[in-house]
């Protein structure tokens, strides 16, 4: 096995088929994991982080690659460097891109502790430990002789898909049943409902239209809706990121990852919802309605009409996204949990400041809750004895 750096965005154009080539076997893979999404955040994101794109390649075969940065984080004991994805939470799980994710993964471990230290922590985040990772990335940090603490990162809520319509309404809870069925009566006493979905196949399937009419329609909701109003600079009609996702939208259309839905209500645009699709995963980045035309569900009739649809066409998971568990429960089938993997460098002093931090507030935190359940312990009323 042999390892390759790359430090700049363009020369990875070279590996641009290798990359889809091993995307398209990844466990799990994502259209977040393509060299496609990959040039369109570094054009966007790149300030104060350095690119180290790891190709693993066994002979002169390409097995493996595992995108990488160093970025520089303010902590309260000084600045810190950590080796990281380039990913930011944009979706909910990153990893390396291979069929053999725990393998590439080790080999790329292995390089990074013999090559020159540029790092004061490796800080591996949104690992999906429990599913489609199966356990690989501790595997592979344990094979390279890393020792790590792992802690919980973000959860994010999934749709099994595997079923049919009828199934899955039957097995929501009833005020969840009640609540969407009384969504569609509401909104057909409004107008015409008329649902569209937009998903084409990409460049290599002569579907390469980016349809900026619908995209725009989508931004246009999104400017009536309470995103509009937003302050969180992460809104699709946000004006520090709007360039960012029109341009991650021409790209994925290229890449064919684009999954466009619209509600019409007597012709009118009413609600998007806007994902991206790859290989059954769909992924739900933005949605909204426009309050105007309805406030009676506008928003749970496109959801179910799209789920409806995607069982339909056979996708496997619906992955609403990260946060915000409680407005997404009466959907979701499952919650998945998304973990951290930290390693202190042995030889940096900010890294052994940090670990001696972390494993004091751990001590404290640990003390305190032994406190409390002896507390409650104390309080408790006694047992009464039975004859």
């Amino acid at each position: 096995m042999s390892v390759i750096e790359l430090n700049e965005i363009e020369g990875l154009k070279d590996f641009h088929a290798d990359w889809n080539r091993l995307l398209a076997v990844t466990p799990g893979g994502s259209f977040f994991q393509s060299l496609d999404w990959l040039q369109v955040y570094w054009q966007h994101f790149r300030e104060k982080q350095y690119l180290r794109v790891l190709i693993i390649r066994d002979a002169d075969v390409v097995t493996g690659i595992v995108p990488l940065c160093v970025r520089s984080i303010k902590t309260k004991f000084g600045s810190c460097r950590i080796l990281t994805y380039p990913f930011d939470d944009w979706g909910s799980f990153y990893g390396p891109i291979s069929v053999n994710p725990e393998a590439t993964l080790t080999t790329a471990m292995n390089f990074i502790e013999q090559s020159q230290r540029d790092w004061d922590l490796i800080d591996l985040r949104c690992v999906d430990a429990d599913g489609f990772d199966d356990s690989a990335t501790e595997r592979a940090l344990e094979a390279a002789n890393l020792s790590f603490k792992k802690s919980s990162w973000n959860q994010t809520a999934y749709v099994d898909l595997n079923q049919n319509w009828d199934d899955y309404l039957a097995g929501r809870s009833g005020k969840a049943r009640q609540t969407y069925l009384r969504s569609e009566r509401r909104v057909e006493k409004e107008g015409e409902i008329e649902f569209m979905r937009y998903r084409p196949r990409g460049e290599s399937f002569g579907e390469s239209d980016p349809r900026w009419d619908l995209y725009e329609i989508c931004e246009q909701i999104a400017r009536k809706s309470w995103q509009g109003e937003s302050t969180t600079g992460t809104t699709l009609s946000h004006e520090n990121v709007a360039q960012y996702f029109r341009d991650t939208h021409e790209s994925a259309v290229r890449f064919g990852a684009v999954d466009l839905n619209l509600l019409y209500v007597s012709g009118k645009p009413a609600a998007f919802n806007y994902n991206y699709a790859y290989q059954g995963l769909v992924y739900s980045l933005r949605m909204g309605f426009d309050p105007s035309i309805s406030n009676k569900g506008l928003g749970r009739l496109l959801m179910g009409r799209m789920l409806r649809n995607s069982m339909e066409r056979g996708d496997r998971i619906y992955d609403i996204g990260p946060g915000s568990l409680d407005a997404k429960k009466y959907w979701y089938t499952s919650v998945e949990n998304s973990y951290r993997y930290v390693h202190y460098s042995p030889v940096s002093k900010i890294a052994k400041v940090l670990q001696i931090s972390n494993r004091v507030a751990n001590w404290y935190r640990d003390r305190f809750l032994n406190d409390v359940v002896s507390a409650k312990q104390d309080t408790a009323s006694p047992e009464i004895p039975t004859s």
